[in-house]
């Protein structure tokens, strides 16, 4: 899953799920035309709480 996080000025938005970048990246022009020029923008993929603490179990 994929999140779309828009940071402008103050204000942080987060918009998704998305269940790809493509998706999110589609739905950008839609979210942006609410948002001033100095908006910016990312993609964040979603982690699985329980993948990330087996990930730091293997590693330690």
């Amino acid at each position: 899953m994929y999140l779309l996080t828009i940071k402008d000025g103050l204000v942080t938005r987060h918009v998704g799920p998305y269940p790809s970048p493509k998706q999110a990246s589609d739905d950008l022009d839609r979210v942006m035309a609410s948002c001033s020029e100095r908006a910016r923008w990312q993609i964040h993929a979603l982690e699985h709480p329980l993948s990330v603490i087996e990930t730091a179990a293997v590693a330690s």
